[in-house]
């Protein structure tokens, strides 16, 4: 297995528009790919190595929902226990008509993107529990006054993506002891020997961490892109924070990792092992693992799910899922499962196969309808 398709997709995509890209791969417990293209910082030339730090953004979600799973494993809870059984302030919930929700919302819409939730982050209940703080904005207040927000719609009517995984977050809060970011260290993090992945940036991981970029391109344009052709658009430095950390004390669920692709990709290597890390310590059952998998989509919400890039897929408990090879034209096995990140993180784990994919760029906007597909079926063609 040479991976020559994967590398030949990362450097046509450097050639691109991308500045710079690393991907790690495993099968069967043994890495068996690793390379990094372009540039970690355009300006200056400085090359991509796969040691810089790096925001992967809604990457985090898979590593929320297993911390949660693990103490679904614990029996701390069941997928349709509601919500303010763990957080009280979650009772009674209205609508954005003013109407009162028929239904509570339960831990299993956490997981699934049908809570009701949006992803307004400047909502007045978050600017509140900033004031709250004094602007530490930790997990649990922060989700707390999220209950004061009107829901989208009645729970479990829509899939809508939104900040049910860091509400899922504070759930593990509740149910643990702990503060978010040190139960995902203890429980995920230091038993997969991941020394490289936080929650928060200190002045010294900043300072290794690769230039964030931004695609920035004209409406005219998107056309030709979804083609793969440059569309005139231009890249331009986006700084390196991460605008979804909302306070020194706010552990989001769904977007706070700071990572290297090495690190992270260890994580992909034991979910795709169904739940046994490179080290021999296990972070999830393997039967857990074929739950998360499990299609949790219906007639109401399917329909919700439809972004291109993930057609002929499902979505499970917080990660994609692949349901119809035929309607996706992928190359991989049904019940592949991952995700993606803002900043093109992806995630790509096959327990048949026991392979794992962890692939990231750093730019914002990072055309995922484009890279994610491809970089999938480069991947399973390499493993013939």
């Amino acid at each position: 297995m040479s991976f020559e398709n994967v590398k030949s997709f990362m450097d046509r995509l450097t050639d691109w528009i991308i500045p710079g890209n690393s991907a790690v791969i495993y099968k069967d417990g043994k890495k068996v790919f690793e390379y990094s293209a372009g540039y970690s910082d355009l300006e200056n030339k400085i090359k991509m190595t796969g040691g810089e730090y790096l925001n992967i953004y809604s990457c985090s979600k898979p590593t929320t929902v297993t911390a949660a799973m693990q103490l679904y494993e614990k029996g701390s809870f069941l997928l349709d226990d509601p919500l303010y059984e763990f957080i009280p302030e979650f009772k009674e919930m209205y609508l954005k008509d003013g109407t009162k929700a028929k239904n509570p919302i339960t831990i299993r819409q956490l997981f699934t993107m049908t809570a009701g939730f949006n992803y307004d982050l400047g909502c007045d209940a978050l600017k509140r529990a900033k004031q709250l703080t004094n602007g530490r904005t930790d997990t649990l207040t922060a989700v707390k006054c999220l209950a004061e927000e009107p829901l989208e719609f009645e729970p479990g009517e829509r899939w809508n993506y939104s900040l049910c995984h860091d509400v899922l977050a504070a759930v593990v809060e509740v149910i643990s002891g702990k503060r978010f970011s040190e139960y995902v260290k203890e429980n995920i993090f230091d038993r997969l020997d991941m020394k490289n992945s936080f929650y928060h940036a200190t002045e010294d991981i900043k300072a290794k961490m690769a230039q964030q970029y931004r695609y920035e391109v004209e409406e005219t344009d998107a056309v030709k892109l979804q083609s793969g052709t440059f569309g005139g658009g231009r890249v331009v430095n986006a700084g390196k924070d991460n605008g979804f950390i909302l306070g020194s004390e706010y552990d989001s669920g769904g977007a706070g990792i700071i990572t290297t692709v090495p690190d992270y990709a260890k994580f992909a290597a034991a979910m795709a092992n169904k739940g046994t890390g490179l080290n021999g310590e296990r972070i999830l059952n393997a039967r857990t693992i074929e739950l998360m998998k499990i299609n949790q989509l219906n007639d109401r919400t399917a329909p919700y799910f439809d972004w291109q890039q993930l057609k002929g897929w499902g979505y499970g408990l917080g990660v994609r899922t692949l349901t119809d090879k035929a309607a996706s034209g992928c190359l991989g096995n049904i019940g592949s499962f991952g995700w993606g990140g803002a900043a093109g993180a992806n995630i790509i784990m096959d327990t048949e196969e026991n392979l794992a994919v962890f692939y990231a760029h750093h730019m914002l906007n990072p055309q995922e309808p484009y890279y994610q597909p491809r970089l999938i079926n480069a991947a399973y063609l390499d493993l013939q």
